[in-house]
Formats: C-alpha cells, structure tokens, sequence
C-alpha cells in the first residue's frame, strides 16, 4: 500500500491481502505483552533478549514472535539515520513514547492517504481483502483503508472480506494478480 503511494509514477496499481494498517489495532495491543516479557526474562533490555534468541532455538518461548515484530516493525518505522532503533514503548510497562509513536504512525497506510490523495487517484486498480478472522485484526485495517480511499472520493476498488485467517491466503494472490493484469493492460 506504501510503496504506489510514495512511487505512483513507478506503480500504477496495488493489491494488499491483509496489509499492516491501522497501527493502533494491529501493533499496540501486543505492546503490553512484550512489555511484559521483556520485564520478566530480560531485564528491561531487547539486548538481553537477543542474546537469549541467538543461543537457542528460535521461536521456542512464547513471546519470541511479539518480541521480534515490534523490533522489526520499529526497525522500519522508527530508526535514526545511524541505525538505532526505537521501539514506541517503555519496555518496562508497554507505556507509549509518543514522539516514536507518531513515527509509526506516520507510515499507517490508512494515515497516509489523505497525504497521498494525488498519488492514490492516479493508480489505475486498488485490490484489498483480507480473512475476517485475521489474528492480527488485519481485516479491521482493510476496512479503515477502504473508507480513508472513499473519503478522497475512490470508489472504482475491489474490497473483500474472505472466511479466513491471515494464514493459508495464498490462494487469494491470483485473483488479485488477474484483476491488476486487466486494470492495468
């Protein structure tokens, strides 16, 4: 979704299935439970936690996925230029640092588009669905893109909620590259 934005002049369409939108649904409900983690089995420190990571099997404690994604995501939304990352909590109590927050929040596609209204009206084919049962709630930040792009008055997109989770929706991939190929020839 971010990159026709930025790039529409390179992109002359987008399809998402089920892309990070909508941060404050799909990223901070699992602050608290890094949080928590980082609390109880490393000090506070992410340094401490990927030091454990690297020692052992991955993936084998039950907050090594939350963990990794808010770092990863803070790696994309929120890194100085000399590569210090910031995760938009205090590690400690999950308590949101407002200033890395709005980082973040500057790169929710669904805050993104009144900025890039031009951009977005250029494109020649919007394709967004999701599963309605996302586990990350993906689907609740399909729904909010869908109304940010009619409130720039776009209505020519295919929307779909599908009977589905996020996983297992490589199914749904052709009937989106079918749709761009048309729109798009």
């Amino acid at each position: 979704m971010v990159t026709p934005m930025l790039r529409p002049d390179l992109f002359g369409g987008l399809a998402t299935h089920a892309g990070d939108a909508l941060f404050e649904v799909c990223y901070q409900a699992e602050f608290r439970k890094s949080a928590r983690a980082l609390r109880d089995d490393y000090d506070g420190s992410f340094d401490r936690f990927w030091e454990d990571f690297r020692s052992r099997v991955p993936f084998s404690k039950p907050a090594d996925y939350v963990l990794l994604n808010d770092w990863c995501m803070a790696a994309c939304y929120s890194t100085d230029e000399d590569g210090t990352v910031h995760v938009p909590y205090e590690p400690l109590t999950g308590e949101l640092k407002p200033d890395i927050w709005e980082r973040w929040l500057a790169w929710d596609p669904v805050r993104m588009v009144p900025r890039y209204a031009e951009a977005l009206r250029s494109l020649k084919a919007i394709y967004i669905d999701s599963g309605n049962k996302d586990d990350a709630y993906l689907d609740l930040g399909a729904e909010a893109f869908r109304r940010a792009l009619e409130a720039i008055a776009i209505d020519d997109y295919v929307f779909e909620l599908f009977d589905g989770t996020h996983s297992g929706i490589e199914w749904r991939y052709p009937l989106a590259v079918k749709y761009l190929a048309e729109k798009l020839a």
